[in-house]
C-alpha cells in the first residue's frame, strides 16, 4: 500500500505501538470533564475549520473532506477518465482542412500546366480529407476496455486513501489519547509525591524521620516532573500529527482539544472476544469490500487486456481515406472565344447602262470572324476549375517487424503474472495483517489482565510500604523501588488497553464498521 502522506493499517499500528512503548512510567487517572470548546481553527487554504472538542468520527470526516492526499487520488481518477475519454475517441473518423500559399522566384513549374517558365509564381493549395480505420486487429475496441478497467481501479484508489487516511487518523486520535492518559497518570503521582515531601519535611523537624528519607522524597519528584515533561512531549507531538492529517494549520495545535470517551475495559470481552473477532471471516468479509483487493482484481484485467492489444500487431491494418482538393496558380491563364462584328460587303451586278458597265447591289452581312484570347483565370474560377476528389484504400500486411510485435506480447504476458502476483500479494498482506491485529489483540487483552492484577497486588504493597516509611520503618531506596514498581505496572496496563482498542478497532474496520469511540 504506497502512498503520499499516509501509511498502511500495519505501518499505522506499529506507530501506535512505538509510542506506547516509547511513554514513561505512568500511573492510572480518573479522566476528566469534557476541556471547553475552543477557537476555530483556521485551515492553511483559509476554510474555517469545525469549533468545539473533536471526536473520532468527526476527525475522520474533516480529514477525508480536506486531506491532500485523497484529493489528489481524486484528480488521479479524473485523469484516468480523461484517458478513457481519449480511447473512446479514437475510433473515430478524423477530418481536417488544410490551405498553403507559396511564392516561387525563377524557373519554375507550373503545378497545372507542368510547364517551366521563367515567372514568380504565386500558388495556393487547399484541401478537405479524412480517414477512418476500419481494422486494425481489435486493437482501438481492446484499448477502450482496458481504459474502462483502469478507470474503474482509479476510482478504487480514491476509496483505499480514504480508508488508509481513516486508519491514520485513528492511530494519531488514540496516541494523542494515551499521552493525554499519561499527562494525568504523571500529575496525579505527582501530587502524591509532593505531598509525601511536605510530611517528610514535617517528620524531619520533628525529628521523626532521619534526612535521607527527605532527600529520597525530593529526588522522587524531580524523576516525576521528568517524566510529566516527557508526557507532555508524547502529546505535542501526537496532537501536531493528527492537525497535519486533519490538513489544518499548525499554528492552531495549542488549541486543538479532543473529546476523551470512556474506553472499555479489554478484561470486560473475555473469551468471547476469540468468537467476535474470528480473523478468518474477518478476512472473508475484508476481501469482498477492501478497495485494493477489488483494484488489484481490475488491474490483472486491464492486464490480460493489454495482451489482446499486443496480439492485435499481428494482423492487417485497412484504412479508407477520402478528400476534396483544389488549387490556384498566378501564372495560369485562360483563352476566351470572342465573336467579331458582322462585315458588309457589297454585291456589283453588270448594268450596261450604268457607268463603267457594272452597279452595286444591297450589301452583303457575312457571318463574324472567331478569335481567341489569352486573360488572367481569377481565382475563384480556378479554385472551381482546378477542384479534385479522391478516395483511397491502404492496407498494411505485417510480415517482419523486427520480433517487435512478439515481444510485445512477451511482455505483456509478463505484466500480467506480475499483476496477478500484485494481487495476490495485497491479499497476502490483508490476511496477516488481519491475523497479527487479532493476535495483539488477544495478547493485549491477556496483557492487561494480567497487569491488573499486578496492579492490585502492587497497590496493596506500595500502601504497605508507605506506612512504614511514614513510621521511619523503611529507608527511602526501598520505598521509592515500591512506588516505581506499581507505576511500572499501571504503565504496562494502560498500554496494554490503548494497544487492544487500537486493534480491535482495526478489526472492526475490516469488517465494514465506522471508527468510532
Amino acid at each position: 500500500m504506497k502512498r503520499g502522506n499516509t501509511m498502511n493499517a500495519p505501518g499505522a499500528m506499529a506507530v501506535l505501538v512505538g509510542a506506547m512503548l516509547a511513554a514513561g512510567p505512568a500511573a492510572r487517572a480518573q479522566a476528566p470533564a469534557t476541556p471547553p470548546a475552543p477557537a476555530a481553527a483556521v485551515l492553511g487554504s483559509g476554510v474555517a475549520a469545525p469549533t468545539g472538542p473533536w471526536t473520532l468520527q468527526s476527525a475522520v470526516d474533516y480529514a477525508l473532506k480536506n486531506n491532500l492526499t485523497v484529493r489528489q487520488s481524486e484528480l488521479t481518477a479524473q485523469q484516468q477518465q480523461a484517458v478513457q475519454r481519449l480511447n473512446r475517441a479514437a475510433q473515430l473518423p478524423t477530418a481536417g482542412l488544410s490551405g498553403s500559399q507559396g511564392f516561387n522566384f525563377g524557373t519554375n513549374r507550373d503545378p497545372f500546366t507542368n510547364q517551366f517558365q521563367q515567372l514568380n509564381v504565386r500558388s495556393n493549395n487547399f484541401s478537405a480529407t479524412a480517414q477512418a480505420t476500419l481494422f486494425a486487429g481489435f486493437q482501438l475496441r481492446n484499448t477502450v476496455k482496458q481504459g474502462v478497467l483502469d478507470a474503474q481501479a482509479a476510482r478504487i484508489d480514491i476509496e483505499k486513501a480514504r480508508n488508509d487516511l481513516s486508519l491514520n487518523v485513528a492511530s494519531s486520535f488514540l496516541q494523542l489519547l494515551l499521552a493525554q492518559e499519561l499527562i494525568r497518570a504523571s500529575e496525579a503521582r505527582m501530587g502524591s509525591v509532593q505531598e509525601q515531601v511536605t510530611r517528610s519535611e514535617k517528620l524531619l523537624k520533628a525529628g521523626a524521620v532521619a534526612e535521607g528519607n527527605l532527600l529520597d522524597s525530593r529526588a522522587q519528584l524531580a524523576s516525576e516532573e521528568r517524566t510529566l515533561v516527557t508526557a507532555q512531549n508524547q502529546r505535542d507531538l501526537a496532537q501536531l500529527a493528527l492537525v497535519q492529517n486533519l490538513n489544518l494549520d499548525p499554528a492552531t495545535a495549542g488549541s486543538f482539544e479532543v473529546v476523551v470517551p470512556a474506553l472499555p475495559d479489554p478484561s470486560q470481552y473475555g473469551a468471547a472476544t476469540a468468537n467476535a473477532l474470528d480473523p478468518n471471516a474477518t478476512f472473508e468479509l475484508a476481501r469482498q469490500r477492501l478497495p485494493e483487493i477489488k483494484a488489484a482484481d481490475l488491474r490483472v484485467q486491464s492486464a490480460r487486456r493489454g495482451i489482446d492489444i499486443a496480439r492485435g500487431a499481428y494482423y492487417p491494418r485497412l484504412t479508407v481515406a477520402g478528400g476534396v482538393q483544389t488549387g490556384f496558380s498566378s501564372v495560369r491563364n485562360q483563352t476566351v472565344r470572342v465573336n467579331g462584328e458582322p462585315i458588309e460587303v457589297p454585291v456589283l451586278q453588270r448594268n450596261p447602262t450604268a457607268p463603267g458597265g457594272y452597279s452595286s447591289s444591297p450589301f452583303v452581312l457575312l457571318s463574324p470572324q472567331t478569335t481567341f484570347q489569352t486573360l488572367p483565370y481569377k481565382f475563384f474560377d480556378q479554385l472551381g476549375d482546378n477542384q479534385g476528389e479522391f478516395v483511397q484504400f491502404n492496407l498494411n500486411i505485417p510480415i517482419l517487424n523486427g520480433l517487435q510485435t512478439r515481444v510485445g506480447v512477451q511482455r505483456a504476458q509478463i505484466n500480467v503474472q506480475q499483476s496477478e502476483l500484485r494481487a495476490e500479494q495485497v491479499t497476502l498482506q490483508l490476511r496477516q495483517t488481519i491475523q497479527q491485529s487479532f493476535a495483539d489483540a488477544l495478547a493485549a487483552q491477556r496483557r492487561y489482565q494480567a497487569s491488573s492484577r499486578q496492579v492490585d497486588a502492587l497497590t496493596l504493597a506500595f500502601r504497605n510500604a508507605e506506612i512504614r516509611f511514614n513510621n521511619g520503618l523503611l529507608n527511602g531506596t526501598d520505598f521509592n523501588i515500591a512506588r516505581n514498581n506499581l507505576t511500572a505496572a499501571e504503565s504496562d496496563m494502560i498500554q496494554a488497553k490503548f494497544e487492544f482498542v487500537f486493534r480491535r478497532k482495526v478489526l472492526e474496520f475490516y469488517e465494514g464498521k465506522p471508527l468510532t469511540l
